[in-house]
């Protein structure tokens, strides 16, 4: 069946579609029916089976015969170390590290807080929790104390599991303070700690309460996997909340085996034995589906990344890593390839590997833009598939299913809304509008199997944040549209759709032109306060390395571009030229931010942010043109 008959099937017969999809993975009390509803607007997938997440991901590939099988690539070219895991290996680790915490009196239910950088052991420890029951959050390694602080009062973690440090380009991040601080700071107290210890850092453990990762193994009987309900929480990831409190997404563990599953082969075609690389973090969310649990369950080998685009040591270090493990997809969010545009925009790096192994490239977490697109597919000579979905979402909402059939490609557009999700784009009172206009992105209920049910102790939060703009749907902060053809565009979040003398513009289709200027390697917009117009558009363009134009030449040209492809109603004229734009380390731009600094409003210093002394950079460069004023 091609993609429009596979959607129809799950349209017709949603609950038949996704108890299908159940067939592939292996239950200990198998799902009676897919839906439950009685709790409507909240639903539940999967609530009557019995299973366990680490035995779909690990075990049951060893008793298949596929132990001898690499399960898990480490490639670190920071540290220039690389191993492989196989999926028997791993079965040992995994279960051996969950005999600890057993041992330490972790049951199901239990929270285990892990805070630990891009190493095997951070997915062993996710492992090991989902063997056992316990419910794990992954806080990005190196984030604050107070940041750790807040998830450990609000996880009330039994145990933490940590590393003594983790590794950037060209320093070493110890981790241990940090993780000492925080728990000094929380009103909660875990237990115990694991630490994992690195010898490019190795730490003090305070007796009685941390535990070194491999003594602490010696001597101790390994854990079986231990069966749980189908709506038991995998884990709880944070995800920054609009009021600043870090929101619980939850993940339920039925429903999230069974979505992650389909989505390895219709969504990345890739099949059991190939290797897919999602260069990504284990703190965010691409880390726990398609670095650790969705390639794994499927059978499929992972790679696990310790580096950056470039820096580590250069522009090239992706093609090398796709031509030594025989990558097949690959993926990676744009700012990514916009870092790697702008230090090599000509590729030369890729001239030196052979990537004829890769079949496509997936990209998403923020908007890909065109040019980016344009420029990976010409060096690269592969498709590049943009795609669309967010924390709480836990994999693709709209896409291109090449496992099922590879649609035409329209760039600018993440294609077409996966099985399970009903995307609409309504105006402000909640109305479907035009095929081409401009509204607010929502999902009808239910969402489908592994998105959020609810927020971690946050009902009412979650149906306030979520459910109550538009009743009967699924808010998701975006604002885009969708063609004659079905195909969605995201254009911005809904707060960056900006009203410029009383017409709705999107910033987003803006930074689409911005990006096609050849010496601009990165951009964004955002809408600053305008007495006049209300609100008025402001460009900030970081240019290509290399580039003979001066910064005013670029500048006007932009404003040109903008004026000649969108029109003078954009009043486009302000922009200025910077050397890097303020982002989160999962590479998101933190344009809500940039707006109170060129607003000249308070904020709260996002706890994400890459590096801080950014916003003083862009503060500078706003203030000759009259704005972020002290």
């Amino acid at each position: 069946m091609g993609y429009a008959e596979v959607y129809k099937s799950w349209q017709d017969d949603p609950e038949a579609f996704w108890m299908a999809q159940a067939d592939a993975i292996s239950w200990d009390t198998p799902p009676s029916k897919a839906l439950s509803d009685d709790k409507a607007p909240l639903y539940e997938w999967f609530k009557d089976a019995q299973v366990n997440a680490c035995y779909n991901a690990v075990d049951r590939h060893v008793e298949q015969g596929r132990g001898d099988q690499t399960a898990i690539i480490y490639d670190s070219p920071i540290t220039g170390t690389k191993s492989k895991t196989t999926f028997a290996e791993l079965q040992t680790q995994t279960a051996a590290l969950a005999g600890v915490l057993r041992d330490k009196g972790i049951v199901a239910g239990d929270r285990v807080i892990i805070y630990m950088p891009m190493v095997t052991e951070s997915l062993v420890a996710m492992l090991a929790c989902a063997r056992i029951g316990a419910v794990h959050s992954v806080v990005f390694g190196g984030f604050a104390a107070h940041e750790l602080a807040v998830r450990i009062d609000d996880a009330t973690p039994k145990a933490i599991i940590a590393a003594s440090c983790g590794l950037e380009p060209n320093r070493v991040v110890a981790y241990k303070p940090l993780l000492d601080g925080a728990i000094d700071q929380s009103t909660h107290k875990p237990d115990f700690t694991i630490v994992l210890q690195r010898e490019q850092s190795p730490c003090d453990l305070i007796e009685g309460r941390d535990f070194d990762w491999h003594e602490a193994q010696k001597g101790v009987a390994p854990a079986d996997c231990v069966s749980v309900s189908g709506d038991h929480p995998a884990y709880i990831l944070y995800t920054s909340g609009t009021t600043g409190a870090p929101k619980g997404v939850v993940r339920p563990t039925a429903g999230h085996l069974v979505a992650l599953n389909w989505t390895m082969r219709a969504v990345y075609n890739v099949d059991q034995g190939d290797v897919f690389w999602a260069a990504s973090d284990v703190g965010w969310v691409v880390g726990h589906s398609y670095i650790c649990y969705g390639p794994l369950i499927a059978g499929i080998t992972t790679v696990v990344f310790e580096g950056k685009p470039v820096g580590t040591p250069d522009a090239g270090t992706f093609w090398r890593v796709i031509a030594e493990h025989n990558v097949r997809s690959f993926f990676t969010a744009p700012t990514a390839f916009r870092a790697i545009k702008r230090e090599d925009p000509t590729g030369i790096e890729i001239k030196k590997y052979d990537i004829s192994c890769l079949r496509a490239l997936y990209l998403a977490g923020e908007r890909a833009d065109p040019d980016t697109i344009e420029w990976a597919q010409k060096i690269m000579g592969v498709p590049v598939y943009d795609h669309w979905w967010q924390t709480e979402t836990g994999y693709t909402i709209a896409g291109n299913p090449t496992g099922i059939e590879a649609l035409p490609v329209k760039i600018g557009s993440p294609t077409v809304a996966m099985p399970g999700y009903d995307v609409q784009i309504l105006d402000e009172a909640g109305h479907p509008v035009k095929a081409g206009e401009l509204g607010a992105i929502a999902i009808k209920l239910p969402l489908p199997p592994g998105t959020l049910p609810t927020l971690w102790n946050a009902k009412d939060r979650f149906v306030k944040s979520y459910l109550t703009t538009f009743p009967g749907y699924y808010e998701t902060g975006d604002a885009g549209m969708i063609d004659e053809d079905g195909y969605l565009y995201i254009m911005a979040r809904t707060d960056d759709v900006i009203n410029v003398a009383g017409h709705r513009l999107s910033t987003g289709a803006m930074e689409e032109v911005l990006a096609g200027h050849p010496d601009v390697a990165e951009c964004a917009v955002i809408g600053v306060t305008d007495t006049l117009k209300g609100q008025l558009p402001m460009g900030f363009l970081c240019t290509n390395k290399g580039t003979t134009k001066t910064d005013d030449e670029i500048k006007a040209e932009c404003v040109k571009l903008v004026r000649d492809q969108i029109g003078p109603v954009a009043a486009f004229k302000l922009v200025t030229v910077v050397d890097r734009l303020p982002k989160t380390r999962s590479g998101k731009i933190l344009r809500a931010t940039m707006v109170k600094i060129a607003d000249s409003a308070a904020f709260k210093m996002p706890a994400t942010i890459d590096d801080p002394a950014i916003l003083d950079e862009i503060k500078a460069a706003l203030q000759p043109m009259g704005y972020a004023k002290d």
